[in-house]
């Protein structure tokens, strides 16, 4: 069986696993759990997770290409592309940045396209908020899918869909906590995200190339092959709730915390303009709950006596005005707060959990 990486040229490789002259992808995961693996994904694969996103989306339309495409969410942008047979507009190179997005939003508006898409990171999609430009140029989209991270944004625009998925599932196969027609999602009794469709993948790389499934992650459930995710989540009224990774939950004496919870109530304070916690190692707690914070430009350092105060208040009891959506317990207030000029994030934009976690073992002070 013969995989195209997609390391050795994204569209041909896609071309090729789409006409089916190769089984598939090979295309690696971000690395954000552990060492990157090499997942490969069928062309049938491709092909359902492409045109399930069209029809959820209302059909096709000419696209921005504004992540790289040796990934799984940049690739899945030119399959749908060449599926549909739309335009691809891609940014210019170098950093992300307001200007360049807006440049590339007039050069994909010259085609005249009926519908336009774009697919962003968080990250991407802060950066374009807190800009007027920015701003201004998302309203040239039907639809803005945002994906691969918890989105901490209450002022995104109505045409953003907030999307889970992975490399193993062809990207996005759940928009706003539904799922796309082809794929359905489960938890099982520890609480776990699974899911399954014709989108996922044939598995991981082997030393020669070929696919093979762990046992503890490719599961049987309701008699079908289903991926276990490490991803807790809740579904109501058949809608999912991604609750956090299960790996990064945060036993502190005795009692576990999401950090997801914790970094929503940090980035609530207005001084806070991105934040990530981890739990550290502690001989009393045997964790603590740290957090790394990037504050607002001019903004004073409060001290960690007053990012607990603040964060243990209600909206309802907010002398001060912190404007804290949720009341944190406890146990989930931070002990460690550490400021930083910009978090840890891997090459595919994800926050790295584990260099957080080496920043905070490595500082023992507060903010």
């Amino acid at each position: 069986m013969n995989y195209a990486p997609l390391s050795s040229g994204p569209a041909d490789a896609l071309a090729a696993a789409l006409a089916g002259s190769v089984a598939g992808i090979a295309a690696p995961t971000s690395g954000s759990t552990g060492a990157p693996r090499q997942v490969l994904l069928s062309g049938a694969a491709l092909r359902a997770g492409a045109e399930a996103t069209d029809r959820r989306l209302g059909g096709p339309g000419d696209w921005l290409l504004a992540m790289p495409t040796t990934r799984i969410a940049g690739a899945m942008v030119l399959a749908r592309a060449t599926l549909s047979g739309s335009r691809v507009e891609a940014l210019e190179p170098g950093p992300f940045t307001p200007e360049r997005f807006a440049r590339g939003v007039d050069a994909l508006a010259a085609s005249g396209g009926a519908r336009r898409y774009v697919s962003l990171v968080p990250t991407q999609l802060g950066r374009l908020l807190d800009s007027p430009l920015g701003r201004e140029a998302l309203g040239a989209f039907d639809t803005i899918l945002v994906g691969g991270a918890a989105l901490h944004r209450d002022d995104a625009p109505g045409t953003v869909v907030r999307t889970y998925g992975m490399t193993e599932t062809a990207g996005g196969c759940v928009y706003d906590g539904v799922p796309l027609d082809v794929a359905r999602v489960a938890i099982d009794d520890e609480g776990r995200v699974l899911l399954t469709g014709p989108m996922l993948a044939d598995g991981y790389a082997d030393d020669a190339g070929l696919p093979v499934r762990d046992p503890d992650e490719w599961v049987a459930h309701e008699g079908e092959t289903w991926l276990r995710t490490r991803d807790l989540g809740r579904i109501d009224r058949g809608v999912l709730t991604v609750l956090g990774r299960a790996d990064d939950v945060i036993i502190t004496g005795g009692v576990n915390v999401h950090p997801l919870r914790v970094e929503r109530a940090l980035l609530a304070l207005p001084h806070v303009d991105d934040a990530v916690v981890a739990g550290v190692p502690d001989a009393e707690w045997g964790s603590r709950v740290g957090a790394l914070v990037v504050l607002s430009p001019g903004a004073k350092t409060p001290s960690l006596v007053e990012f607990r105060e603040a964060l243990g208040r209600s909206r309802g009891d907010d002398p001060t005005g912190t404007g804290a959506r949720e009341r944190l317990e406890a146990a989930e207030l931070p002990r460690q707060v550490l400021a930083v000029e910009s978090l840890p994030r891997l090459d595919s934009g994800k926050i790295d959990r584990t260099q957080a976690r080496r920043l905070l073992e490595a500082s023992n002070g507060d903010a």
